[in-house]
């Protein structure tokens, strides 16, 4: 038994090798590289391929191959193209008579491959002389009136007794796969043509070495670089990943995009038609350019994610951009409207049914990835989102100037928007409170005369002075929350910008309170109390909503006061019925809807 062992295992590894050097030589021609790139290919014991047979192949691209034959590399390169011709010619029907429709099959089939003079025929057992020509259904009527000729027996890969065509995939085989094989068939005749043409022209030495075998992915890809400059740009930085192997693993069912890597993933299991393939690539390369994955800050990755995906795919279905796929294709005319920001507040509100919407990459699963860094290599130190802005703004320069379509205008100011320079968040903060306080009203006086001429210093004159009354209700409230969580840094940081902005815009005191577990009313503070030592207290666990009740019912504080409430997002869902905002340190989130607006300390 040992000797017999050793005797076989030399040939089951001839066998192998065999097997790999003639799949892989099909994969390299550009009539059968869109196909093998979808098919998967099953080379194991206890298979649904007879013992007599070389392969048999089913309707949702599995393709089940012998696992001891022993062939040269041209006769396994026949038999895969043989299985894989019959999803391109649309083989796969429920027939009357079905032996009788896969012996006119493997005719055509192998009259197909007679003529490209690809690889070479095994000697099927009990099939001899010439194959007939003509088409299936043709030689499927004369079979069925006259039966099959005897030198047609067992003619296919499946053996002398058993077809080589499942219409549907054993149990326990499940692949994802396109339905439309006669697209993926079509698309490799535009390779092999493309090929014939460079070979006629001296550009290249044979069809197959060095031969163009763009997928329709790096087609869709090749079209926004030469005909679509909004996002051309974008399009010539990205990378276009198309390996099964990889997605299965890093579960991306439909694509995913890597930010920092500059790589858009396609599924070729997916079967994405040309159409569907642009809709892709340009929802992965605006999730970019709109640079969603730095918007997020704090937020629910997944949630936010789908927000973005609902706001790019209305925007690409108005401008008619390829065609929404049906997997991953979160659309919904209601929030047309509608910003990332405002779809993510109204998600929040229902976070269980939505963590069960599918993106692109997959049911609770985020389609903008960050991996790594990338290895620039020729040490350029330009940063991401610079490369990523700059791109999307020349784009649209370029859109505009061309005439090369209509863009939703909620896409426009986007894009213009985040050409900007992004405002300080002290600066904005700044702004909003300069919406509830107005400029100081000021007059003249004497009764504190000003000598400041130094030409006449003994002539008095008025200095300004606030009218009186100017001053009453001027202030507000700030809920500052001294938690543990909280980091020291940032309250420092937002001590100090309160009281520059106190000082600044003439604010004679604030009403401060502290509050953790417990509420501390500080009470009215001076600009140059909160700017020196302010001792905080707390720094225990987090309770809010005391500290805004407090101030709300106020007998002293101003009706219209607006609060400001400086927290880290650790609280629990908060009711405030004056006009407010929250100011929380960049990369957190509040864990509910906020009614005031949001600024994020650096």
């Amino acid at each position: 038994m040992a000797r017999r062992r050793a005797r076989r295992e030399p040939n089951r590894d001839r066998a192998r090798l065999h097997f790999e050097e003639g799949y892989r030589e099909l994969r390299a021609h550009p009539l059968f590289a869109p196909l093998t790139g979808r098919c998967s290919i099953w080379r194991g014991e206890r298979g649904p391929c007879p013992e007599d047979g070389w392969a048999v192949g089913d309707s949702s691209g599995g393709v089940y191959v012998h696992p001891r034959r022993l062939a040269d590399p041209g006769e396994w390169q026949y038999v895969l193209a043989h299985c894989l011709l019959h999803l391109g010619f649309g083989h796969f029907q429920e027939r009357e008579r079905p032996r009788e429709w896969n012996t006119a099959c493997d005719c055509v089939i192998a009259s197909f491959l007679a003529d490209l003079k690809l690889g070479r025929r095994p000697r099927w057992e009990g099939a001899q002389g010439e194959v007939p020509r003509g088409r299936e259904e043709r030689l499927y009527r004369e079979y069925c009136q006259g039966g099959i000729p005897e030198n047609l027996q067992g003619f296919g890969t499946g053996g002398a007794h058993a077809s080589d065509m499942i219409l549907e995939p054993p149990r326990g085989y499940v692949w994802m796969s396109p339905s439309d094989w006669q697209d993926c068939l079509a698309a490799g005749l535009a390779n092999a043509v493309r090929g014939a043409v460079d070979v006629a022209a001296g550009a290249r030495d044979s069809l197959v070495s060095g031969a163009s075998t763009a997928t329709v992915a790096q087609r869709a890809r090749d079209w926004f670089i030469s005909s679509y400059p909004l996002l051309g740009a974008l399009a010539a930085s990205f990378e276009i990943v198309e390996d099964a192997a990889i997605c299965g693993r890093m579960g991306i069912s439909v694509a995913a995009v890597d930010v920092e890597t500059r790589e858009v993933f396609i599924n070729p299991a997916a079967g994405l038609n040309a159409a569907e393939c642009r809709f892709v690539i340009a929802h992965e390369l605006l999730h970019v350019g709109l640079r969603h994955d730095s918007r997020c800050q704090g937020r629910d990755p997944f949630l936010w994610n789908v927000a973005c995906d609902f706001v790019i795919n209305g925007w690409l279905v108005e401008m008619e951009v390829g065609s929404l796929p049906t997997l991953g294709g979160l659309h919904d005319r209601s929030l047309a409207s509608l910003s990332a920001e405002a779809i993510y507040d109204r998600m929040a509100c229902d976070l269980r049914k939505h963590r069960k919407l599918r993106t692109l990459r997959g049911v609770g699963e985020c389609d903008i990835l960050r991996r790594g860094v990338p290895d620039w290599g020729d040490g350029a130190t330009i940063e991401l989102d610079e490369l990523y802005r700059r791109c999307l703004a020349q784009g649209l320069s370029y859109h505009e100037e061309q005439g090369r379509g209509y863009l939703p205008a909620g896409l426009v100011e986007e894009i213009r928007a985040l050409s900007q320079p992004a405002i300080p968040w002290d600066v904005e903060l700044a702004q909003w409170f300069d919406s509830f306080l107005d400029p100081l009203e000021m007059r003249r006086s004497y009764a504190r005369p000003s000598r400041r001429q130094s030409a006449t210093p003994d002539i008095p004159r008025p200095s300004w002075v606030p009218v009186p009354g100017a001053e009453k209700g001027r202030t507000f409230g700030v809920v500052l929350d001294t938690s543990g969580s909280m980091d020291r840094a940032v309250l420092a940081k937002a001590l100090g910008t309160i009281a520059s902005y106190s000082v600044a815009r003439d604010v004679p005191a604030v009403r401060v309170v502290f509050c953790d577990a417990a509420t501390y009313d500080q009470g009215y503070m001076s600009p140059e109390e909160i700017a020196g030592r302010v001792k905080v207290r707390g720094r225990g666990g987090t309770v809010i909503q005391p500290s805004i009740d407090l101030l709300e019912k106020a007998a002293d504080f101003p009706e219209k006061g607006p609060l400001l409430i400086i927290t880290d997002g650790y609280c629990d869902r908060l009711r405030v019925r004056r006009e407010h905002a929250y100011l929380i340190p960049r990369g957190r989130h509040l864990p509910f809807p906020p009614r005031g607006k949001v600024f994020r300390i650096e």
